[in-house]
């Protein structure tokens, strides 16, 4: 369509003069007005750029072993915990409690030669039990003296003499119907090389033995000697007093017990006799009552 002067001025009035051009206007006429137009006409803001995505994390492509080990440049630096020491080794520490419970004697004294359960038996060698392999009695001491030590046999020197007195008063003999032990196989020794009390880690620690001892002997009664010797075999704290357990029937094993004093106790204590005298009377009468 053909635009004259006249409409071109209205359509100027409108606003709409950059948009329409009248054909008649020559072309280099209309491109300076184009230009203009586009001057004065604000430039749309570029738009922003997208944020970039995070890199996705790759995992490096396993090493060719023919590479070799990396060499390290510089120490790791130290944690704030040390790592946790591997378990001892079972041979290390001793026959497990499971395989002391299946062995013989011969094996039961190979185990009791070759423990290190604790730090009682570094340098020293164990005193093994005594007596015959079916007895009628069980008799158990707390720890092994130096006596005992030097003689190579439990409850040997004095002591070992008035129990066997003891055994004779009620027609036993030591080497025929009873058998004889420690608690602690291997002695006990203080800061300045003497005798001392055991600690109940070194009762426990010997323990499985001792109940082996008592399988393999196939005693009918256990008569205990002294404070450590009952309390460590009945459980209880090895300080507590041994009144408190004397006087009585126990069981260990499902055998009856007997606790009864120390004969070192009744050497010191003369008085004391007739209250083991007491006690050999109970475990008589025990056994009587089991071998029918």
């Amino acid at each position: 369509m053909n635009l004259s002067d006249r409409d071109e001025v209205f359509l100027a009035e409108m606003g709409i003069t950059p948009l329409w051009r009248s054909r008649h206007v020559p072309a280099d006429e209309a491109q300076p007005e184009a230009a203009q137009a586009e001057a004065e006409t604000p430039a749309a803001p570029a738009p922003e750029p997208a944020p970039k995505p995070a890199p996705a994390f790759v995992p490096p492509p396993p090493r060719d072993p023919a590479w070799g080990e990396i060499p390290m440049t510089a120490a790791p630096a130290p944690t704030a915990w040390e790592p946790t020491p591997p378990p001892v080794a079972e041979e290390e520490q001793g026959d497990s409690p499971e395989a002391i419970a299946a062995m013989d004697w011969s094996e039961l004294r190979a185990a009791i030669a070759r423990c290190t359960r604790c730090g009682d038996c570094a340098g020293r060698k164990p005193v093994y039990g005594a007596g015959p392999a079916q007895a009628r009695w069980f008799v158990a001491a707390g720890a092994t003296s130096a006596a005992d030590e030097a003689a190579g046999t439990p409850l040997a020197g004095e002591a070992g003499k008035l129990l066997d007195n003891m055994l004779c008063a009620v027609e036993l003999k030591r080497d025929e119907d009873v058998y004889v032990t420690s608690l602690v196989k291997c002695r006990p020794l203080s800061a300045n090389g003497g005798d001392r009390a055991p600690t109940g880690e070194e009762v426990a620690a010997c323990r499985p033995f001792v109940e082996r001892e008592l399988a393999l002997s196939g005693a009918k009664v256990v008569l205990t000697l002294g404070q450590i010797a009952a309390n460590g075999l009945l459980g209880k704290p090895l300080q507590e007093p041994l009144a408190g357990t004397r006087g009585a029937n126990h069981v260990f094993r499902d055998v009856p017990l007997v606790p009864t004093l120390h004969p070192g106790e009744l050497l010191r204590r003369g008085g004391d006799k007739a209250l083991a005298w007491a006690d050999l009377c109970r475990a008589r009468a025990v056994y009587a009552g089991r071998s029918r």
